[in-house]
């Protein structure tokens, strides 16, 4: 499907990939991010697009000149890692729930944090650059080294994959834990008040925005990019460690070499050049998808993911959706589904099955064949992934 335009009368406009009619106030979300003086050429709105704060989840914002810090979000850097290995499925029988058992030893979750920290996270070069971030997350570096290799809570997850050739892949979805989290509200906050001190009439004060050649827009864009490379960096030490375990179980702890290797964030801004000018692009839950760009686009713990490469979409900024998208928020997926709905929407996936996952069964998401459908000019698959083992954060 190509996309659609919507009907709102803003000067820019919203071209939406939407696998549903948009709402009132998602509708409304997109038209005030579009009203912003300094959006460039229109707004792209994502198949798995839904409510966030501020804007859409599943929006690509360009923009001119200045950024939107909650635009980014909390979880700055949030995104994928993969890697398909050189293993058939046919070795991890009988070996799922000591794999995930394993797994769920050696990397926290949730609020947890490392007990020991490694040479690969003390040797990481953007330590030196912790001073220059903002004062308001000084106190968290010891807090940061910890995290550094840890998953962090909600819908981030760790699995264990088989492809359709019945190749195992390994798959894990976190961001930059706490320091982003503390760093991204310190900012959003600051671009509040200057947005209140210059008596700025916002259509929603979470749109507030930090303007290019200000020392406020420096020092955020600086901690983004830092934030993003730690993301980065929390993901790939994950990896390793998961990596391994899973080795340890299959070639008897012999390293293998892996086959594809893929780590993309969904949640970050990026300077990059698009219809001949240099833009800042924000993607709010989206990835990149230039020309031969390979992106993860996972579904809920008991449907498919997709592995997939970029066709360079200059309407979509580039662009593909980050996930399914969610169809029921937390609170309205605990108060629809139970548990026995639970352990059979994830029959033959190896994880936990119990109260505190069910805001994460998967009728709680949009159906994800339904999204591909509708971005098949924005991506083509490269592999089509179903989950055998899943660790929730």
């Amino acid at each position: 499907m190509a996309y659609e335009k919507l009907e709102i009368s803003t000067e820019i406009p919203v071209f939406s990939w939407a696998n549903h009619p948009l709402k009132h106030d998602e509708i409304k979300m997109a038209k005030n991010v579009a009203s912003l003086p300094f959006v460039f050429k229109h707004v792209a709105l994502m198949p798995d697009v839904h409510l966030g704060k501020g804007a859409l989840v599943g929006s690509v914002i360009a923009t001119k000149e200045a950024v939107i810090p909650a635009a980014v979000g909390v979880d700055i850097g949030c995104g994928m890692a993969a890697i398909k290995t050189p293993f058939t499925a046919d070795k991890l029988e009988g070996k799922l729930k000591k794999i995930r058992l394993e797994i769920e030893a050696a990397i926290p979750t949730g609020f947890s944090e490392n007990k020991e920290i490694e040479r690969t996270v003390t040797n990481w070069q953007k330590w030196q650059e912790f001073k220059d971030l903002h004062s308001g997350v000084q106190d968290l570096e010891t807090k940061a080294l910890r995290q550094m290799g840890s998953l962090g809570g909600g819908n981030h997850f760790i699995e264990v994959c088989v492809d359709t050739e019945n190749k195992v892949w390994l798959m894990l979805h976190s961001g930059s834990r706490g320091i982003g989290n503390i760093m991204a509200q310190r900012h959003i906050s600051t671009a509040k008040e200057l947005a209140k001190m210059a008596e700025i009439k916002l259509p929603d004060p979470d749109l507030a925005y930090f303007v290019t050649n200000t020392p406020e827009f420096a020092a955020y864009w600086h901690d983004l990019q830092w934030a993003q490379n730690y993301a980065r960096m929390n993901r790939d030490v994950m990896m390793v460690r998961f990596k391994r375990i899973v080795e340890k179980h299959i070639a008897g702890g012999k390293p293998t070499k892996p086959l594809l290797e893929v780590n993309c964030h969904h949640n970050y801004a990026e300077k990059e050049v698009h219809f001949g000018e240099e833009v800042y692009v924000t993607r709010k839950g989206a990835v990149r998808a230039d020309t031969g760009d390979y992106g993860i686009i996972p579904g809920s713990m008991g449907a498919k993911s997709y592995i997939v490469k970029g066709k360079g979409c200059a309407d979509s900024f580039c662009s593909c959706s980050h996930g399914a998208g969610r169809l029921l928020s937390r609170t309205k997926a605990k108060n629809t589904y139970t548990l026995d709905d639970l352990i059979k929407q994830t029959e033959g996936v190896e994880c936990r099955k119990d109260e505190d996952v069910l805001d994460e069964i998967p009728g709680a998401y949009k159906p994800i064949e339904q999204v591909m459908k509708n971005q098949a000019d924005l991506v083509e698959v490269v592999a089509t992934l179903k989950q055998v083992v899943c660790v929730k954060g």
